[in-house]
């Protein structure tokens, strides 16, 4: 038989997107509508393609609703997907575990949600297909779900669908984990998973193995094209599977080495050629950008000490390209000033700080700062205790970066010293 069919992931209907309140000039009212706008995109997507089904593989919602709105939107959708006959069949992952959604809607007859309790088969047998799957009956799913899954329907076309770490992937807990192994040992044509925010094949045949990635991006650190996976089906066997973008903004990341640069318009010329650059390849969506400034620069003192009026003068010129459609979220400067000493000097308080600095062991340094702002780490509000707001270092790289500004000043200083010019 021929069919085609769109596996989806981690919608995220309705993400709170945290921390909005402290971008002043965030374009708030379109970022907490991104999620319901990619998810409009996904539903008529599959109408225009009239695909004989959709696969949802966990984390439609975000966690507990605030309202029954979000519910009712999405009830809404498969509204429009059930007048047209087109079935959905979904898990729930850890956002949504039955433990953690605490409201509940009736959905459309067209909806079908896979039991938490143990795996459960779906047959569609107009078009010879069996649909295996298992949601999370908890927010934290440590057992391998996968070794549970049944043996394939002989003459069938079979899909497993699963929300899971699979081997682990950094930044994501590792909840259901499998191996690829006990994936392909169930006989399998395709692996529909759910979890992992990046789009990425754990096996491209006999069988498929994907996780499509979110269709919306919500921070700066899932830049790219998000979307969900288009997958066309002949005599059974998968013969094309195509990433359709459904994101309404997207996010990027500009990395620029400001290594050699002299003259602050220098820097802004080469900045709006990397905004414009990123623009163009976001196809008309809207772009949220972070900055990042590298590199041994002369400028480093003038960009440190005003950093406010730099990042006023990126956002002015990136309103001017993109005419509103580009928000610079956040920048950072991680410059340096030029290399300033050579071996030899004389002895010099600061010049002896810059040689500890360079010699300490951030791991041996880390633990002495855990034990001795213990008490403090845990009087402070949880917002300055994680992320890039945190007080305290809770990592090697979180207390380079705070060393490395402190060496910075430490240069400023024998640069005024030698009466040189930042």
């Amino acid at each position: 038989m021929d069919f085609t069919f769109i596996h989806a992931a981690d919608i995220h209907l309705d993400s709170p997107l945290k921390g909005l309140s402290r971008y002043e000039g965030a374009p708030v009212g379109r970022l907490r509508s991104a999620t319901r706008e990619a998810f409009i995109n996904l539903v008529d997507l599959a109408i225009d393609r009239q695909v004989n089904f959709v696969i949802i593989a966990g984390d439609l919602y975000d966690g507990d609703w605030k309202d029954y709105n979000t519910g009712l939107f999405f009830a809404s959708e498969m509204a429009r997907l059930e007048k047209h006959e087109i079935p959905v069949f979904m898990i729930k992952g850890n956002h949504d575990a039955a433990s953690v959604i605490t409201k509940e809607i009736k959905l459309p007859a067209n909806v079908h949600v896979f039991d938490v309790k143990k795996c459960e088969s779906r047959q569609l047998d107009d078009i010879r297909v069996a649909i295996h799957g298992q949601g999370f009956n908890t927010r934290a799913v440590l057992e391998n779900l996968a070794k549970g899954y049944p043996p394939c329907v002989n003459g069938y076309y079979n899909i497993g669908v699963l929300h899971t770490s699979a081997g682990g992937r950094e930044g994501h807990e590792n909840y259901a984990p499998c191996s690829v192994e006990d994936m392909k040992g169930k006989g399998y044509d395709y692996w529909a998973l759910g979890h992992i925010h990046k789009r990425e094949f754990l096996s491209q045949k006999d069988p498929v193995i994907l996780f499509p990635g979110n269709i919306q991006s919500r921070h700066s650190k899932e830049t790219g094209i998000k979307g969900c996976s288009l997958i066309e089906v002949e005599n059974g066997v998968t013969k094309e599977i195509t990433h359709i973008p459904l994101d309404v903004l997207r996010w990027d990341v500009i990395e620029a080495d400001l290594t050699d640069v002299t003259q602050y318009e220098d820097f802004l010329a080469q900045a709006e050629q990397e905004i414009e650059r990123a623009f163009d390849l976001a196809d008309g969506r809207m772009l949220a950008i972070r900055i990042i400034l590298t590199g041994h620069t002369a400028l480093h003192s003038e960009l440190a000490r005003n950093k406010e009026a730099v990042l006023n003068d990126l956002r002015s010129m990136a309103f001017s390209v993109g005419q509103g459609d580009i928000w610079i979220e956040k920048l950072k400067i991680k410059t340096s000033t030029p290399r300033i000493l050579s071996e030899g000097e004389g002895a010099n308080p600061l010049t002896g700080m810059l040689e500890w600095l360079d010699e300490l062991s951030y791991e041996e340094l880390l633990q002495e700062i855990r034990v001795e702002f213990q008490s403090l780490h845990n009087a402070l509000p949880m917002d300055l205790k994680r992320g890039e707001e945190q007080v305290i270092p809770d990592s090697e790289d979180v207390l380079k970066d705070k060393l490395h500004s402190i060496k910075d000043v430490i240069k400023d200083g024998l640069l005024q010293e030698r009466g040189q010019k930042a």
